[in-house]
């Protein structure tokens, strides 16, 4: 086999990633500042979640689950992988037109569902509103993610990484000119994601056509791969289903709390950033990677690509997870605190930032862990796990929220988190060596661990410092640089006198072109 380079394939996903993230950070600090916390954020935020949600069952979450792995084998195999992907293009594409149709129908019931909160107050008819128009971008987006799919079992991540920036720039575009022309902002906000969606679906197919994967829908035809794929799909379908419960039960907590549905969202915005640059990247790449050493029945690769994914995960993540707990408050003003937001709503949002931070490891193993689950077409595993974790989440949510108030979210969101990474860690323990990280891991994470709370220190002392000009109208952008690179610095030099990553195995993984696992 031609094995796809794992860590190269990861830093294209992750620099495309990061100019999503960083651009929809930017997005939310427009909306903020034009918007801000309140009625119209809340609907909002509640309408572009109805699609978000579902996404996960038929874009990036359950169906890729299940579609990119019988793809990569199919593409390792030369066994018609444009048939398969053209059968699942056409039967996506149907359930999608009525899942559309229906839930433009009955959205006032959805909205009920989703923020039962909202009921009785202007909030709940202004989030039916939104949510009809932003809801047919499941529909776009799915066969977007399809398309993403297909293009990352064959190796080529660019296009599909750098389809999700035209939401964020769509989003910016429509804002700047809405303020310039006239007109309610919100409603320049609602009307780009359809578009924006779109335009990721032109964008996909395009590539998709140029490296040779040329898929047109046709008539569904349900097919005996069609029913193995659903048949995977399923279970995927309904741990997703547990985890956007997870997510409702969040929201219809914060709906009873003036604000926090908004202040939730915000910080939700800071977490992903590195979880999407790191933990959704390397899902992405390792997934087929997987599949495809497994039909090869490579194993000693497999660990190796493995536990290189890990490595590299945490060494990221780690120290950001550390920069999110120790220093929330200064990014929250400097990105967010203008216009409608204010310091209360500051120091709200840095509060679930640092809570979500403790949980951003969890979050990024999550996606270091399934694919081993997912490489093997089992998915019913991670459901029975995914129960569990709502269970805790619904437990907490619910159980603090009388206790502790709007916050309560955040904290059952993170130690759901934990609960499922640590089931399937042990989970995967059956699967033999081929699932357990190498001895290079277990000796470099521990240093990770060291370095990182180095860097945390050099973080809290540097704060101090610069608190003068954190506070500052005019200075506090380039004081926050200025900590957050004091913070990349300590890093490095910590990180690299202990042993924890070295920069020339970096540099020479990418040298080595596809023998970089």
């Amino acid at each position: 086999m031609k094995p796809i380079k794992l860590i190269s394939g990861v830093m294209t996903v992750g620099f495309w990633t990061l100019m999503s993230r960083v651009l929809g950070v930017a997005r939310e600090v427009v909306i903020l500042a034009l918007i801000g916390p309140g009625p119209v954020l809340d609907a909002f935020v509640a309408a572009f979640r109805l699609p978000n949600m579902f996404r996960r069952f038929f874009a990036e979450g359950a169906f890729n689950a299940a579609f990119v792995p019988m793809f990569s084998k199919k593409y390792e195999g030369a066994e018609d992988p444009l048939g398969f992907a053209r059968d699942a293009l056409s039967g996506l594409a149907f359930v999608l037109l009525i899942l559309t149709g229906l839930a433009l129908v009955f959205m006032p019931a959805l909205v009920w569902a989703s923020a039962g909160g909202f009921a009785g107050d202007a909030r709940f008819d202004l989030t039916v509103g939104y949510g009809r128009i932003v809801f047919p971008y499941i529909l776009l987006i799915s066969l977007a993610a399809l398309f993403s799919g297909a293009l990352n079992a064959t190796g080529h991540f660019a296009a599909a990484a750098a389809a999700p920036v035209l939401l964020n720039i769509f989003v910016l575009a429509g804002m700047a000119l809405g303020s310039v022309v006239g007109g309610e902002i919100i409603l320049w906000l609602v009307w780009t994601v359809p578009l924006a969606g779109a335009a990721q679906l032109a964008l996909v197919w395009v590539a998709a056509g140029r490296a040779g994967i040329r898929v047109r829908p046709g008539r569904p035809r349900w097919t005996p791969d069609m029913a193995r794929l659903v048949r995977i799909a399923v279970p995927a379908a309904l741990a997703g289903g547990v985890m956007q419960i997870n997510l409702l039960v969040g929201q219809q907590v914060a709906s009873h709390f003036d604000k926090a549905v908004g202040w939730l969202y915000a910080a939700d915005r800071l977490y992903q950033l590195p979880l999407g640059v790191v933990g959704i990247a390397v899902g992405i790449v390792l997934l087929p990677d997987l599949s495809r050493r497994l039909k090869a029945e490579d194993h000693a690769g497999g660990r190796a690509a493995f536990s290189r994914a890990g490595e590299l995960s945490l060494a990221l993540t780690i120290p950001s997870a550390v920069a999110l707990v120790v220093i929330p408050l200064p990014m929250v003003s400097v990105l967010f605190e203008r216009g409608a937001t204010g310091a209360s709503d500051s120091a709200a949002i840095a509060l679930a930032v640092a809570i979500y931070g403790l949980g951003l490891p969890a979050f990024v193993l999550q996606k270091v862990l399934q694919p081993l689950y997912f490489a093997r077409e089992d998915t019913r595993t991670p459901f029975r796990y995914a129960l569990w974790a709502m269970a805790v989440n619904a437990a907490l949510a619910i159980g603090l929220a009388p206790l502790i108030g709007w916050i309560a979210p955040a904290i059952a969101t993170t130690a759901a988190g934990w609960s499922m990474v640590w089931q399937l860690a042990r989970g995967a323990r059956g699967m033999g060596e081929v699932a357990r990280f190498d001895d290079r891991f277990r000796a470099r994470i521990w240093r990770i661990c060291a370095a990182s709370a180095a860097m945390g220190a050099v973080l809290w002392g540097a704060q101090s410092l610069l608190m003068p000009w954190l506070m500052a109208d005019y200075w506090r952008y380039a004081a926050l640089a200025l900590l957050i690179g004091i913070g990349i610095i300590a890093y490095g030099i910590a990180g690299q006198g202990i042993g924890a990553f070295s920069m020339t195995e970096l540099r020479g993984a990418f040298r080595r072109g596809p023998r970089d696992t």
